[in-house]
């Protein structure tokens, strides 16, 4: 099953916008026209019914959105950039690698059709229209599109099921899967023979609800140790487990003590689940022989466990019953949901001034939009680019920061004397 993937996303650039003037006869005054350029794409994960694995992901890496087309004459703007989507299985958790702790989690998709937008296109930049004015008739500015966003993704599925069935290796999960529901588990006489969760839907009269079984938990599973990791992620998704013990082992108390502690060392919230305790193999002579002493063990420490057989199907049937009881007792507060995180976005055109040495560095996007989109060597444009510091209120901030005439100032690649 794949259900990890690493993958990098790019959203597209924005488009430039154009420097262009009108030249028509008969027309005086023609006047600057170049038009906007287009937003970037975004690149957008969308929670897919279809979709049951992470497989795409794995063979290719690398996904990048439409970029924004660049601004034309005669006040053509430039056309958007193409969206990307991609499809995720539900239960698709989406974290960015290079956030740390809880601000990793961007989103988590449980629901077909939701959708979250992972990478930004860029914004486009303004034509030189934007620039005139009754002393600058004839700009020569004009913005060059912002790139787009870019992220390395971690993606995690974790299965989506009401109850999930736990127990040591080769206690008979498989097979009481099996019998329970129309699932195909792999069944075999020896541990570890299935090497990935396996769901079935399980029908008590009119009503239905969601199994999984959750393989290959041993000592050390919390800490990775055989296939833990890949394992116990599934189990947070489940409302309940069904925690079967063999009947015919030495110590059933015992080996459901262990596996509690793996879930508890993995996740506090796994080990506070409800669980409902099944002793399987009762149709096995030795485990018939030793039922009462079993249930004795358990009843001391307060568990009435619930005796079956799932190779014969003996027990259940009211198995399952008891478990659609304890899920309507249990309701929605086992499932542990991540809560949605809202951060809001920085405005970008926000302007700070840091003094480096004798020089002040200007943090104004708006203004290196400007510089990166015109030839900034020529006095006509020097003398518009200072038209800007005073209209965007930068001379106003240089000036609060405490420059003074005849200082260096820094803006994205250009320097000069302020």
């Amino acid at each position: 099953m794949f259900d990890t993937a690493e993958i990098k996303v790019r959203a597209g650039n924005g488009g430039s916008g154009a420097i262009s003037f009108r030249r028509e006869k008969y027309v005086p005054y023609g006047g600057p026209d170049g038009g906007d350029g287009g937003d970037g794409g975004n690149v957008v994960i969308v929670a897919d019914a279809s979709v049951n694995n992470l497989l795409t992901f794995r063979r290719k890496a690398s996904y990048k959105a439409g970029r924004g087309g660049n601004g034309q004459g005669r006040k053509k703007h430039g056309p958007r950039g193409e969206d990307l989507f991609l499809m995720v299985p539900l239960g698709t958790m989406i974290l960015d690698k290079d956030r740390p702790g809880d601000d990793a989690l961007l989103a988590d998709l449980e629901h077909p059709g939701e959708r979250v937008v992972v990478a930004r296109g860029g914004k486009a930049g303004l034509g030189n229209t934007h620039f005139a004015s009754s002393t600058n008739q004839a700009p020569q500015i004009a913005q060059k599109g912002d790139p787009g966003e870019e992220r390395t993704l971690l993606l995690e599925l974790r299965l989506i099921a009401d109850v999930g069935i736990i127990g040591y290796p080769n206690v008979g999960k498989s097979t009481l899967l099996a019998a329970a529901s129309a699932a195909k588990p792999r069944i075999a006489g020896y541990p570890f023979t299935t090497k990935e969760p396996v769901v079935g839907v399980v029908e008590v009269s009119l009503e239905v609800f969601v199994l999984a079984e959750i393989p290959g938990l041993i000592e050390g599973a919390h800490a990775g140790r055989g296939l833990g990791h890949d394992f116990l992620r599934h189990a947070t998704r489940t409302r309940m487990f069904i925690h079967v013990v063999d009947g015919s082992s030495e110590s059933p108390v015992e080996d459901m003590v262990r596996v509690n502690t793996e879930l508890g060392l993995f996740d506090a919230a796994l080990g506070r689940k409800p669980q409902l305790v099944v002793v399987n193999k009762i149709d096995l002579p030795e485990a018939q022989a030793r039922l009462p002493e079993i249930r004795r063990v358990f009843g001391d420490a307060g568990i009435v466990p619930v005796p079956v057989s799932a190779a014969t199907g003996e027990g259940v049937a009211g198995l399952m019953e008891r478990a659609m009881q304890m899920l309507k007792d249990v309701g929605d507060s086992g499932r542990e949901v991540p809560g949605k995180v809202f951060r809001p976005q920085p405005r970008r055109d926000s302007v700070s001034v840091v003094k480096e040495g004798d020089t002040y560095i200007l943090n104004a996007p708006v203004l290196e939009r400007i510089i990166m989109r015109g030839d900034v060597t020529s006095f006509a444009m020097r003398a518009q680019l200072n038209r800007q510091l005073t209209r965007l209120g930068l001379n106003r901030a240089l000036k609060k920061a405490g420059a003074r005439p005849g200082d260096k100032v820094r803006c994205g690649e250009l320097e000069w004397e302020w």
